[in-house]
């Protein structure tokens, strides 16, 4: 089924630019946001992270709903008239994440609306499944514009794991980059956007969107092997709506947070894929700038793809935009631009 949905307009709020045009460019010039925090590290240096640079000392809930509602006011006042018939989806943590960083869903919605000032559409809601929640939403905007229960759809995505709790549990599990750690995460924060609308002529076009399961996730207790399936089914789900295949997309771009895992992962749902010929497919990541954003991966990421398509740097034409979370959950979405 081809998706009748087209991406009218971003927002960002990232370590490397308060909107999506400043991180943009700079992840384009190979920019990072990379610094020293002020968490310490086993051994007794500053732990490296990538905060948002905020004029005002804003923690916790509060810093969140006001870097959400900055990266959904830019979507939206590049589209004036979405405003007052808008849903908004509002991708978080899991909601069984070790030291989530949001208490209150309902209430973090509530302080984001009211930031933005917007009204809550009837079909707001919270996706609460860490950085996979954007290709969730997506299936859910597609279908409610199809069912014309919403105008538009604002998908957003806000997270952060630079909080002191999350610090501690994921120095614990071994999993940040530090010293005598190569094979970890980089923590940071981040709030993207992307308004959707039904497609009428639009130049950047969902053309499909799979999720699937990993049975072998990182985080699985019966050392199930990993074999890429989760990621293969979304893939291949994702090929299907668009009525391609593999060899037809024109690159890629992942939310590889730095383990070896995710980058397995996607070369496993890559090759075992691709067949025929075809050209060099690159692969981008926006984590190697900004660290580990959690939920707003794939806002993020589409962004990243739509600005490129937009000013003409993009790697190629198709774009796959995948996502995976700790627990299994794979998402991928394929988008292309249209011909002037």
């Amino acid at each position: 089924m081809t998706a009748g949905v087209d991406i009218l307009s971003v927002g960002m709020v990232t370590a490397v630019g308060l909107s999506s045009a400043a991180a943009c460019a700079a992840m384009r010039g190979k920019i990072d946001g990379f610094q020293e925090t002020d968490f310490v590290a086993p051994g007794g240096e500053w732990l490296i992270g990538a905060p948002v640079p905020l004029p005002r000392k804003w923690q916790g809930e509060k810093r969140l709903a006001h870097i959400a509602a900055a990266a959904i006011c830019e979507a939206l006042d590049a589209v004036p008239q979405a405003r007052g018939q808008v849903a908004l989806l509002l991708c978080t943590a899991e909601e069984d994440r070790p030291a989530r960083p949001i208490v209150n869903d309902s209430e973090l919605l509530w302080q984001v609306a009211k930031i933005a000032e917007i009204e809550l559409h009837a079909s707001s809601r919270i996706i609460a499944h860490g950085r996979p929640s954007g290709h969730v939403a997506l299936e859910h905007a597609r279908k409610m514009i199809e069912e014309r229960s919403a105008r538009y759809v604002l998908v957003a995505g806000v997270d952060s794991f630079l909080g002191s709790r999350s610090i501690a549990h994921y120095l614990k599990q071994k999993r940040l980059l530090i010293a005598g750690n190569s094979n970890g995460f980089i923590p940071g924060e981040a709030a993207a956007a992307f308004l959707c609308g039904p497609s009428a002529g639009g130049n950047f076009h969902l053309m499909g969107v799979g999720l699937a399961r990993e049975e072998g996730s990182i985080l699985n207790h019966q050392d199930i092997p990993l074999r890429g399936d989760g990621m293969v089914q979304a893939y291949g789900t994702a090929l299907a709506q668009a009525r391609i295949g593999m060899n037809q997309i024109g690159y890629r771009i992942a939310d590889l947070i730095g383990e070896q895992y995710w980058f397995s992962q996607s070369t496993l749902a890559s090759i075992r894929l691709l067949r025929g010929d075809h050209g060099f497919q690159d692969l981008w990541s926006p984590n190697e700038f900004v660290g580990n954003v959690g939920a707003a991966a794939t806002p993020l990421m589409v962004g990243m793809a739509w600005t490129a398509a937009q000013k003409g740097y993009a790697a190629g034409n198709p774009v796959l935009i995948e996502s995976s979370s700790d627990n299994g959950v794979c998402g991928a979405a394929i988008f292309a631009k249209r011909a002037a």
